[in-house]
């Protein structure tokens, strides 16, 4: 039975490798198989890891019609058993639909790579309805580390070495066109997002091996709001 399995995690746990090593294990056993992906950060048509492998892909627009394309190159006579989706979080709530009902009404597994939630914490549309959808969703087992040593939860936008919370979602790549200054992005455990310490803002801090935990003059939060009391 085909299956419609999300394997998600942080930026640097290794989804595009994992992607690329899947593709190369189903083709070794005599599987055929497209690889899909959207706005990869090598480019377009392109699917790549940081580790440098890389391979060539079918570019996702939001126009695409998955169910369309796969049922045109079937009846074509091009043999399909699986897909390999990368950069899932990026696609469309109706694309996750379309590929969950090639895997029902067709047999073909797909696999979809990708992060779950944005650098505000909140899930990309396209993660959100492959976790609604999927028969698995699977956390990568290779954890991404925060700067602390602390396994990496979060995906942080910084912007000229500071921290921003606010913009908008998708933002791909080290730069984008048209942006002020430089966009980065760096994952890092859910004490230091909350506490917006990034490791520049560690190093600029120069924070001491002896500090407590819960000294939280390191790296002050923004105070809560004053309520009258009733």
């Amino acid at each position: 039975m085909a299956e419609l399995v999300f394997f998600s995690g942080t930026m640097d746990c290794g989804k595009s490798t994992l992607a690329l090593q899947m593709d190369h294990n189903h083709g070794a056993r005599g599987r055929v198989g497209l690889i899909f992906t959207k706005m990869d950060r090598a480019g377009t048509n392109v699917l790549s890891s940081r580790l440098g492998l890389s391979t060539g892909a079918l570019e996702v627009g939001d126009d695409l019609d998955f169910w369309e394309e796969i049922v045109g190159r079937a009846t074509a006579g091009t043999r399909i058993d699986y897909l390999i989706c990368d950069e899932a979080q990026f696609y469309t709530c109706d694309q996750v639909e379309q590929l969950a009902r090639i895997v029902d009404e067709m047999d073909v597994d797909v696999f979809a790579f990708g992060i779950t939630a944005d650098f505000r914490t909140e899930l990309f549309p396209g993660s959100k309805r492959l976790i609604e959808l999927a028969d698995r969703v699977q956390v990568l087992q290779v954890e991404a580390l925060c700067w602390c040593g602390r396994r990496a939860t979060t995906n942080a936008r910084v912007l000229d070495g500071v921290m921003v919370v606010e913009g908008e979602q998708v933002v791909v790549g080290d730069t984008k066109p048209g942006t002020t200054g430089l966009v980065e992005y760096e994952v890092l455990c859910r004490r230091h997002y909350m506490r917006r310490m990034t490791s520049h803002a560690a190093k600029a801090a120069a924070i001491s091996p002896e500090v407590l935990p819960f000294d939280l003059d390191v790296c002050p939060l923004p105070p809560l709001p004053i309520t009258q009391a009733d």
